[in-house]
């Protein structure tokens, strides 16, 4: 049964949640903004005109991945994470294609997304899909962030 890529329905929020901080505590721990953005995500991601994406597989919730305004047509790309026991099924790579696919049907001139060298897997999957490191700027949300890239949406 193939994956599907659907919008977010509040009954997603736990699996939301528990998706990210499952991947968080494995490489990290939960910062105060993801605790934020997680507790909340009805109000702090798509109350300030984001989006929320899940992976289904079999009716389970087994991925997901949020974009949050960033600036004047361009989104954050965060909150993605695949449950452990789905990696190696390529869905990261799928809601990777699909949030670029989703970038460009409403006309964004980017994405951007903040990541660690404490995961190369991640970040070469996102410069095989075209993101391009970009200088980090200072006083970040995340401790963990020491990469930031960036993808041009051309028409």
């Amino acid at each position: 049964m193939p994956v599907k890529i659907v919008p977010f329905e509040s009954k997603d929020a736990k699996d939301f949640k528990d998706l990210n901080i499952a991947w968080l505590e494995k490489y990290f721990y939960v910062e105060p903004k993801d605790d934020l953005l997680l507790s909340d995500c009805n109000n702090s991601i798509l109350g300030v005109g984001g989006y929320i994406f899940m992976a289904k597989f079999e009716e389970k919730n087994v991925g997901c991945f949020s974009f949050i305004p960033f600036n004047k047509n361009h989104y954050e790309l965060g909150k993605m994470a695949v449950d452990p026991n789905y990696q190696g099924l390529k869905i990261g790579q799928r809601l990777l294609t699909f949030a670029i696919n989703f970038a460009k049907q409403k006309g964004w001139n980017g994405i951007t997304l903040y990541s660690s060298t404490k995961l190369p897997t991640a970040l070469h999957i996102y410069e095989k899909y075209g993101f391009k490191y970009v200088p980090l700027e200072k006083d970040l949300p995340y401790e963990r962030s020491d990469i930031k890239m960036e993808l041009t949406i051309e028409d």
